[in-house]
């Protein structure tokens, strides 16, 4: 019986689990919305709404609290500058999860995370694949 036990394996180890979610977190605090399967958006979005609450106060022990958290700089910095100031009114609920149907493949249920009120210009700003997309248009 699972009684009390929070959270879903989703067929994975501990460590696996951690380094997925701080990727998710990642990509979602910079690109502001992810498209991912349900499952993972369900767990992705308390992970996210702790990090965005933390990140509203702005000092150094909050600072690197996050970059432990996430292990990113870029994103620790977006996180606590812009998101941070963006949702200091706001109590909490940062994020939605918008179904997205189901996967080709696998018939996997997909979802969209995407922060409320995000930046609509954010999305796929930073990621490598357009950087380096964009790199080989100019060569």
């Amino acid at each position: 019986m699972r009684h009390k036990i929070k959270g879903r394996k989703l067929n994975r180890t501990s460590s696996h689990r951690q380094a997925m979610f701080a990727n998710m977190a990642v990509a979602l605090v910079i690109n502001e919305q992810i498209k991912t399967t349900l499952p993972k958006a369900k767990e992705l979005r308390p992970y996210i709404e702790v990090l965005v609450t933390k990140a509203k106060k702005s000092d150094l022990a909050t600072r690197r609290m996050v970059l432990a958290k996430i292990k990113d700089k870029v994103a620790t910095e977006k996180l606590i500058s812009v998101l941070g100031k963006r949702y200091s009114e706001r109590p909490g609920g940062y994020t939605r999860i918008i179904k997205a149907g189901s996967r080709y493949g696998d018939m996997a249920p997909l979802a969209y995370i995407e922060f409320i009120d995000r930046d609509v210009n954010s999305k796929g700003c930073m990621t490598p694949k357009a950087e380096s997309h964009n790199h080989e248009k100019q060569n």
